[in-house]
């Protein structure tokens, strides 16, 4: 084995093992620090778990209090005279015995059940005698649902447009505006850069009427492209592309320009190359900013043919009932690739991070 790709397993090794106390014994501050260690892990992913879970549970499970980690459901037997299935329960009867009955109906607080083994046999329960019986069970409808009847694939087909569509149109303008703050001298380009950064102050909710009557006179209104050029300029990108920028040796510049190189050549072949880990950066920003969007879309989309994800999510929330079984499983469903493209570009999170100066 090599020894670039030994270092991390010995770098890990030694901190699971490494120890303050005298002659290797653990001292407490090594208990305090696992114990906070673990403790952040549970508050960061434990919500995630418990959401996942959450997802494959039915509507009436979710009701519950309290509610069971695990997703749960009651099993159901067919008895002999009866068209449909029935609940099963752990009934405790009078003369104080537990047995397994179905119920037949109930009224009021009275539940009639009856013996799956010997359907002859009718008892009459109070409900807080009765327990049900239930096992490991996922509901995949809830996933199923969503995709097949209330035409979340579009929803979805939607989101991937705006974000891709989006992400490269930021790319490419932002990197272009950050390159000529970072490689040409001008008068007045301090002025100009304290100006881009002056704007990461306006709050969002300031500049959507405006934007809004941008869009409207455009006529965008209902188009994917009212979600996806108004932000297309970002003065975080502008920034991070430019700080990075400024870590590029002018000698390479000055080497390409006496090559006869174009500035678009200096600019495609030699700086956006050398400034990759500062784009990937706003790649995964703009990425995440875009997924999970939603109140810009909410305001320019009103045709649910263009809906996005999250959008879309909203019709499941109505006025006198929430579906919270599908808001669950749809949301796990956008959580997804997001996570996939922070685990592909996370390497380069911390190396773009630094040399743009960001903190």
């Amino acid at each position: 084995m090599s020894d670039a790709a030994a270092m991390p397993t010995r770098t890990m090794r030694g901190l699971l093992n490494a120890r303050r106390g005298r002659n290797g014994r653990i001292h407490w501050t090594d208990v305090f620090t696992y114990l906070y260690l673990t403790f952040g892990i549970f508050l960061m992913f434990g919500p995630v778990i418990w959401l996942t879970m959450s997802s494959f549970k039915t509507s009436s499970a979710l009701l519950e209090f309290p509610p069971t980690f695990l997703p749960l459901g009651q099993i159901e037997v067919q008895v002999e005279g009866y068209d449909k299935p029935l609940p099963l329960f752990d009934a405790t009867l009078e003369d104080g015995t537990v047995r397994q009955l179905a119920q037949v109906r109930r009224i009021g607080i009275i539940s009639q059940m009856v013996d799956p083994a010997n359907p002859g046999e009718k008892y009459k329960v109070p409900i807080n005698q009765r327990t049900e019986v239930r096992e490991f069970r996922m509901a995949w409808d809830n996933y199923r649902d969503p995709l097949e009847r209330f035409d979340f694939t579009r929803y979805l087909y939607n989101s991937v447009v705006v974000t891709i569509v989006a992400t490269l149109v930021t790319l490419l303008i932002n990197s272009m505006a950050a390159y000529g703050l970072a490689i040409y001298e001008f008068r007045g380009r301090g002025a100009i850069m304290m100006f881009v950064i002056g704007t990461l102050m306006i709050p969002i909710t300031i500049i959507l009427v405006p934007v809004y009557l941008v869009v409207t006179s455009m006529g965008m209104i209902n188009s994917l492209w009212a979600v996806i050029l108004p932000g297309a300029a970002t003065p975080t990108g502008v920034f991070l592309l430019r700080q990075y920028m400024l870590t590029i040796p002018k000698d390479l510049i000055e080497a390409a320009r006496m090559d006869r190189a174009s500035e678009w050549a200096i600019y495609w072949k030699v700086v956006l190359p050398l400034a990759m880990p500062a784009i990937a950066v706003l790649a995964i920003f703009s990425i995440m900013w875009r997924w999970n969007d939603f109140l810009w879309p909410l305001i320019v989309l009103n045709r649910s043919e263009v809906y996005t994800l999250q959008v879309g999510l909203n019709a499941f929330q109505g006025e006198l009932d929430v579906q919270w079984h599908y808001i669950l499983a749809m949301t796990v469903v956008t959580l997804i690739p997001v996570t996939l493209v922070f685990a592909f570009l996370q390497k380069f999170i911390t190396t773009g991070i630094a040399s743009s100066g960001m903190k």
